[in-house]
């Protein structure tokens, strides 16, 4: 028996000789895979091909023809040619609308919400005090683009709007869908000072006496949308028809997850959620390879990218039905369409929906829809990544600074596994006090090293000492950093938020790399505070660590080093007092 757990005690001192070592070294790859991934959104991006312009011939294949609906559709326009798409390309004019948060255009063809700015999310961040800094040392203070950031955009190459109209069931006049071309009374609208709310009203006539006002409803503070759409039948007969909104873009083609990276950064495109399957994605190759034809009561349809999210919203209480289409001039659309409505002779009836089109702000989103939250993704770590944004959110809720929110999140981290680092550090202080008699050993059974493996063993079990122990801190480390990787690259909370003296931006790197030099040197003065492996090629691999992980942190965001500043802070003081007592120990 004695002789057969040889091989086996051999293999397990070898492998606890090894593990903090693979552990780091695996710790050390992940560093690099997300600091390719933010490099995707941060870093230089490649031209973009010309998108081929639209021809008037393609327009009808972007109404939607899902399901039972295609028939209806194919008779109603086949009946009323004057339903047909009048162009690809908008020559109506255009009505903009300005409220405190946003300023947009609505294309009379359709009705069609295009050129959406967010005025309260610039594209940069004028930072004067380290434009102020530059100056100072003699550096070229960069030209920075404070215009609005685009969500909706008429742009070809950027091709991304809001689109609804009606279709019209079959034996039906005609019904206005978003290439019909509605009139307005005025072209300009503004929520003024005092004002909760505005209402934008279009209105199309056809000559059987069908009347469609189309109302958008602006409220102050607000990135949702209502829309109305009200009929009113003077045709002397029945009219049925159904209502649709759907969202038509262009990919983003400005930058792809690679395999090393898994494909890692923040997901671009399109999403649903219904009652039965919940949050799903539905990638743009998923649009190519398959049609989207679902049924489901309430639930969304969205388009979602970096920091940003436009949804369109159908009545929770109402069946509803859930389409993609994929058109051949690399446009993807994703949509919903009501069930049929009919509308007695002299009789009115009214079709509503919302469109959200704003920052992805949790709290704000759960209060629009249910699961609309959930398009801020923190991937296969949501179930860390929640708990860390809920805490930092309540933390800044009586701070007001998202940066020593962070310190503080970091701080009841440090808390919560406060009993485990303290075992750890204790283990590894008392491996560091035998270590001169490691080395003792080490040279002893140079030769045999069977013998020098149990006699190494006997030492652990007679001095109580864990090899293992060292590398529970690190184990725990490796979720938490990547959860508040994922939570500080998809919180638009953090974007463009400062935090203090140069650090006007906690997204995005350190101007002048003084965070990242002190991570590194914390991280330096931590490991003079471990045991140094045995083996020698070890040794000097680790003492590397602190200068590759400072080169690589050097391009991380701020507020991701920020924390392992002051992780690596904390942890220094609570190793350094548990290694004194170990030392003065007998």
């Amino acid at each position: 028996m004695k002789v057969a757990l040889i091989p086996f005690q051999k293999n397990l001192v070898i492998r606890m000789d090894n593990i903090r070592f693979i552990l780091i070294v695996t710790f050390a790859m992940l560093v690099f895979m997300l600091w390719q991934a933010w490099q995707l959104d941060y870093g230089p991006k490649p031209e973009v091909a010309a998108i081929v312009s639209p021809d008037a011939g393609s327009t009808k294949e972007d109404l939607p023809t899902a399901g039972t609906l295609a028939a209806e559709h194919t008779e109603a326009a086949e009946q009323n040619p004057a339903t047909a798409p009048v162009a690809a390309l908008s020559t109506a004019k255009l009505v903009t609308v300005k409220t405190d948060v946003i300023a947009l255009e609505i294309d009379m063809q359709g009705g069609t919400i295009t050129n959406l700015d967010l005025l309260n999310y610039p594209v940069e961040k004028a930072n004067t005090a380290v434009n102020s800094l530059r100056e100072m040392v003699g550096l070229q203070v960069a030209e920075i683009n404070t215009a609005p950031v685009r969500l909706f955009n008429s742009n070809q190459e950027k091709m991304f709007v809001a689109q609804s109209g009606l279709i019209a069931g079959s034996g039906s006049s005609s019904a206005p869908n978003h290439h019909t071309i509605f009139t307005s009374e005025q072209n300009n609208y503004t929520l003024q000072p005092g004002q909760d709310s505005l209402t934008v009203p279009l209105t199309w006539t056809d000559n059987n006496g069908l009347v469609i006002n189309k109302l958008f409803t602006f409220k102050r503070g607000s990135y949702e949308i209502t829309l109305d759409q009200k009929v009113r039948n003077n045709t002397g007969k029945a009219w049925s028809g159904r209502q649709y909104s759907q969202l038509l873009r262009v990919p983003d083609t400005e930058g792809k997850g690679n395999m090393l990276t898994g494909g890692m950064r923040a997901y671009d495109g399109g999403v649903i959620y219904t009652e039965k399957d919940k949050y799903q994605k539905i990638s743009f190759d998923d649009m190519a390879d398959e049609t989207l034809d679902v049924t489901t009561k309430g639930g969304w349809t969205a388009m979602i990218q970096h920091y940003f999210a436009s949804a369109w919203i159908p009545p929770a209480e109402e069946e509803n039905h859930f389409y993609t289409k994929t058109l051949k001039d690399g446009r993807y659309v994703i949509g919903t369409y009501s069930p049929p409505v009919t509308v007695e002779a002299n009789a009115d009836a009214q079709f509503v929906s919302k469109l959200f089109a704003g920052p992805k702000i949790q709290p704000m989103m759960e209060k629009i829809a249910t699961g609309l939250e959930l398009t801020v993704d923190y991937s296969v770590l949501t179930f860390i990544g929640k708990p860390i944004y809920w805490l930092l959110n309540k933390i800044h809720s009586i701070i007001g600074n998202w940066g020593v929110a962070i310190v503080g999140v970091t701080l009841c981290i440090k808390l919560l596994f406060f009993p485990l680092s303290q075992a750890s550090f204790k283990s590894m202080a008392k491996m560091r006090k035998i270590q001169p008699r490691l080395k003792e050993l080490q040279e002893r059974f140079a030769d045999d090293r069977p013998r020098f493996n149990t006699e190494m063993m006997a030492l652990y079990k007679k001095e109580k000492v864990n090899p293992l122990g060292g590398c529970l801190p690190l184990l725990v480390q490796i979720p938490v950093f990547m959860a508040l990787y994922w939570v500080l690259s998809e919180t638009v909370e953090f974007r463009q938020a400062p935090f203090m003296l140069w650090i006007q931006d906690l997204s995005i790197q350190d101007p002048f790399f003084v965070m990242p030099i002190i991570m590194g040197i914390t991280m330096k003065i931590q490991q003079s505070l471990n045991p140094a492996p045995i083996d020698p090629i070890q040794a000097k691999v680790m003492k590397m660590f602190p200068i590759v992980f400072t080169i690589f942190f050097l391009f991380f965001p701020a507020g991701l080093v920020l924390y392992w500043v002051v992780n690596n802070t904390l942890s220094i003081i609570q190793q350094t007092v548990i290694t004194r007592q170990i030392e003065k120990a007998k």
